[in-house]
C-alpha cells in the first residue's frame, strides 16, 4: 500500500517519462509487479524490494541463458521495427548501478535524486515543448560519469552534479523553457553514446543479457580503436524487456544529424556489426532495428521500408556492376592470353600460323585454353561476336578488337599494287624509246 506522500510521484502511462510495460513483465521477480500502470510508490522501495544481482540470474550462459537470455524460446520471435514509441528528448541521469537499482528506481523512497527529477518532469511535463523520456544510467564518483550528471539527447550537452536540492530549477530552466542552468555550464558531448539496459531487478531477461553485452561491448571498442569515440553504459529499464537485448546508440549521421537508435535481441556475436556498420559506416543495422527517437511507429515502418527499397536496389546494382566487370576481366585476360600464344607461334616456327590467329570469343564447345588459331574468315567473325558481347552489358564501353595479320594482309596486296604499277611503267618506257628510235 502506497504512503500518501509517495501518490503524487504516481504518473498514468499517457506520462513522456513513462517506461513500464506490464506485457514485458510476467518473467519479472513477482515482487517487482505492480497491479497499475504507474511507475511506482513506496512498496517498490529500495528496502521492500528483492534485488537479482548478476549472480542470481545468470550472466547470459547456462541455465539463466536458456530461460532468460540469447537461448530463451521467444528470443527472435517477435517484430522488432515499429516497437518504439515517440519521443523526442532523452534524459539520463546518472546514478549508482545496477547492482543496487530497485526495479522503479524513479519512485525508491530512499534515492531521493532519481525519485525527485522523476516527479518534477512528470509535473512539468505538460509545459515542455518536446516529450521527454528519463532513464537511469550507472554513474561512479571521479569518472566520466558522475553520479548526479545529466546526459541530454540529442542536444549532446552534459550537466555535471545536479543534486536534489536543484531539481526543480534544473527541470523548469533546461526541460521546459529549453535554456541553461545557470548553477552548471553545459559540456558538449562528442563522439557516441552506447546504453544497454541492464536493469535486472526489473526483468529477468534484461539482467541476463546486458552484462555480456556490456563486455562485448568494451572489448570490440579496444579492437577497433575506439576507445574515447564511443562510451558505452548500462542503464535502467527503458521499455520492451521481452526484445532484450536491447541497445540504444546516439550519435551524428552522416548529414551531421544526432539521431537515437534502438536495437533489439542483440546478442555478443551482433556488436561488431553494430559499431562496424553503424558507428563506423553510419548505416543502420536493419534487422535489429527496433526504431528511432523523434519518429512514430508508423514513420519508423516507413522509413525501414525505404531503406530495404534502397538498399536492395544498391545491392542488385553493385551485383551487376560486379559481374560485368568481372566478365570484362576474362575477356582480357583472355584476349592477352591468345596474343602472346600467336606472337609465340611467330617467332618459334617462322610459320603460316601468323596468318591466321583468331582472337577468343565465347563458345559452347570449346573451353578458354582450347580455342585455335583458325581462317581469316573465322578471325573476323570472332572479333564482331566480342564487340557485340561486351556492348550489350550494362555500363560498359565499346572496344574495337582488330586482328594482328592485317597490317601484312594490307601490306602485300599494296605492294603487288606498286610491283605491277613499276612494271607497266617500265613497259610505257621501254615502248615510247623504241618508238622513238624509230622516227629518227
Amino acid at each position: 500500500m502506497s504512503s500518501s506522500r509517495d501518490e503524487p510521484l504516481a504518473f498514468t502511462s499517457s506520462s513522456p517519462i513513462t517506461v513500464s510495460d506490464q506485457l514485458d513483465s510476467f518473467h519479472a521477480d513477482p515482487s517487482t509487479v505492480s497491479s497499475s500502470s504507474h511507475l511506482g510508490s513506496a512498496s517498490n522501495s529500495f528496502q521492500n524490494d528483492t534485488f537479482l544481482g548478476e549472480s542470481s540470474i545468470g550472466n547470459g550462459s547456462g541455465i539463466g541463458d536458456a530461460e532468460y537470455g540469447f537461448s530463451r524460446p521467444e528470443f527472435r520471435s517477435g517484430q522488432l521495427a515499429g516497437s518504439v514509441d515517440l519521443y523526442d528528448r532523452h534524459v539520463f541521469l546518472c546514478y549508482k548501478n545496477p547492482s543496487v537499482w530497485p526495479p522503479r528506481i524513479e519512485a525508491a523512497e530512499f534515492d531521493r535524486l532519481p525519485r525527485l527529477l522523476s516527479a518534477a518532469v512528470g509535473a512539468r511535463k505538460a509545459g515542455m515543448k518536446r516529450e521527454t523520456r528519463l532513464t537511469i544510467c550507472e554513474g561512479h564518483d571521479g569518472t566520466e560519469t558522475s553520479n548526479g550528471d545529466v546526459l541530454i539527447f540529442p542536444d549532446m550537452i552534459r550537466y555535471r552534479r545536479l543534486t536534489h536540492f536543484d531539481v526543480d530549477t534544473f527541470v523548469e530552466e533546461v526541460l521546459v523553457k529549453d535554456g541553461e542552468w545557470l548553477p552548471g555550464t553545459p559540456e558538449t558531448l562528442k563522439g557516441w553514446y552506447v546504453f544497454v539496459c541492464s536493469h535486472g531487478s526489473r526483468d529477468r531477461r534484461c539482467g541476463v543479457c546486458g552484462p555480456p553485452l556490456l563486455s562485448r561491448f568494451k572489448e570490440e571498442i579496444e579492437i577497433h580503436s575506439l576507445h574515447g569515440k564511443v562510451s558505452v553504459s548500462p542503464c535502467s529499464h527503458i521499455g520492451g524487456h521481452k526484445y532484450a537485448g536491447n541497445v540504444i546508440i546516439f550519435g551524428s549521421n552522416i548529414n551531421g544529424e544526432v539521431t537515437g537508435h534502438w536495437y533489439g535481441y542483440v546478442t555478443p556475436d551482433d556488436v561488431p556489426a553494430l559499431l562496424e556498420q553503424h558507428i563506423e559506416k553510419g548505416e543502420i543495422v536493419d534487422w535489429l532495428w527496433r526504431g528511432q527517437m523523434g519518429l512514430s511507429e508508423e514513420e519508423q515502418l516507413r522509413s525501414q521500408e525505404v531503406r530495404l527499397q534502397l538498399n536492395g536496389e544498391a545491392n542488385i546494382e553493385r551485383r551487376s556492376n560486379e559481374v560485368i566487370q568481372r566478365q570484362l576481366k576474362d575477356e582480357n585476360t583472355s584476349s592477352c592470353r591468345s596474343q602472346v600464344e600467336v606472337m609465340g607461334c611467330c617467332q618459334e616456327n617462322g610459320e603460316s600460323c601468323c596468318q591466321n590467329p583468331v582472337l577468343p570469343g565465347k563458345t559452347d564447345n570449346l573451353d578458354t585454353d582450347e580455342r585455335a588459331v583458325k581462317a581469316t574468315t573465322e578471325k573476323k567473325k570472332s572479333s564482331k561476336k566480342l564487340v557485340s558481347r561486351m556492348n550489350s552489358g550494362k555500363g560498359t564501353f565499346t572496344r574495337k578488337v582488330r586482328a594482328m595479320p592485317t597490317w601484312l594482309e594490307n601490306w602485300e596486296r599494296e605492294d603487288t599494287y606498286a610491283t605491277l604499277a613499276v612494271a607497266c611503267a617500265a613497259v610505257s618506257v621501254f615502248v615510247a624509246y623504241s618508238c622513238y628510235k624509230q622516227l629518227r
